[in-house]
């Protein structure tokens, strides 16, 4: 199986982690007063994000992308001659 690419086209705008967590006495669920960590915004172009951040005076962190090489395989590599490990079900 190989991983795709789908959503993977977009940058994410995200807000930092809260450390203000409070732990429930009865359940034990973590709460926070601060609901802009459920806040996940996509947008399809680097200059869009970045133009969102200033128009709303966020201060920013661009990470850079880390992009991923794929090997293309198919199901016939599975019985190759040339394979470093045996193939089992």
């Amino acid at each position: 199986m190989q991983s795709g690419l789908k959503k993977t086209k977009s940058w994410v705008v995200e807000f930092q982690f809260d450390s203000s967590l409070k732990k429930d006495v009865l359940m034990g669920w973590s709460s926070s007063k601060n609901t802009n960590k459920q806040i996940k915004l996509l947008f399809s172009n680097l200059e869009d994000a970045k133009s969102w951040c200033l128009r709303n005076n966020f201060s920013y962190v661009v990470e850079d992308q880390s992009l991923k090489a794929i090997k293309p395989k198919n199901y016939s590599s599975n019985f190759s001659n040339t394979r470093r490990t045996s193939w089992t079900h």
